[in-house]
């Protein structure tokens, strides 16, 4: 039971985020923040506050400061609410989503990046991809991760059981159990919560699109670790 730092990084090496594209000076000035800690900064309460941190948001949501500028808070629209409701297990949807929205997350495989920077709302746009080494990210950060074996904010197509018990320490996840589902399924989703200085474990900040709806491109290279 567990997973070390030295062993996640074996498996998957790199760790992977995409941001807007103009968010990269942001994150270097503030660290990658989750939804809750981006509403901190910007200072968004009451009702405003409840639907981007407690309800479902069907579509992308920018918001706006006037000592830190904008930002995008991205939307929840892979979260079927209904498919949802039948899946939630000892939490409710407000529990859920206010989850969600206090961690960051990674992808740990290049194939689950393209899938989201290619689905249907993305596909069309570029986007920041911070691509980051795990094994220094992993020692900074091990214990505030917490990995989780499924697509945490997607109910398609299937709705699989969740709760918040899916969201597991790296000490008490069951890393090497979870090898025989190869290394797409081992571990789905990495996150921290509040965010994370990526600064120092960040190897390639990218532009980047997809390409004919099924591939990735690089449009601009912003900046490669030395």
């Amino acid at each position: 039971m567990g997973v070390t730092p030295e062993e996640l990084a074996q498996t998957y090496p790199q760790l992977y985020h995409m941001a807007d594209a103009q968010s990269w000076n942001s994150i270097r000035k503030y660290g990658l923040l989750s939804t809750s800690a981006l509403l901190d900064l910007f200072e968004v309460n009451g009702i405003r506050r409840v639907q981007l941190e407690a309800r479902r948001r069907p579509m992308s949501e920018e918001i706006t400061h006037a000592e830190h500028g904008r930002a995008i808070v991205r939307d929840q629209s892979p979260l079927v609410e209904s498919k949802l409701l039948g899946c939630l297990k000892d939490c409710t949807l407000e529990d859920w989503y206010c989850l969600l929205n206090r961690q960051v997350y990674f992808w740990l495989t290049k194939g689950r990046l393209q899938t989201l920077l290619c689905a249907q709302k993305y596909r069309d746009h570029a986007h920041i991809v911070l691509t980051l080494d795990t094994l220094d990210f992993a020692r900074r950060y091990e214990n505030r991760i917490v990995l989780s074996p499924m697509n945490s904010g997607n109910t398609q197509p299937i709705a699989h059981p969740r709760s918040p018990a899916i969201f597991k320490r790296m000490r008490d996840y069951p890393f090497a159990e979870r090898a025989k589902y190869g290394d797409h399924y081992q571990v789905v989703e990495l996150a921290v919560e509040g965010g994370a200085d990526v600064t120092a474990s960040v190897l390639a900040v990218d532009v980047m699109q997809c390409c004919h709806g099924k591939g990735m491109r690089v449009v601009e290279n912003i900046f490669t670790a030395p």
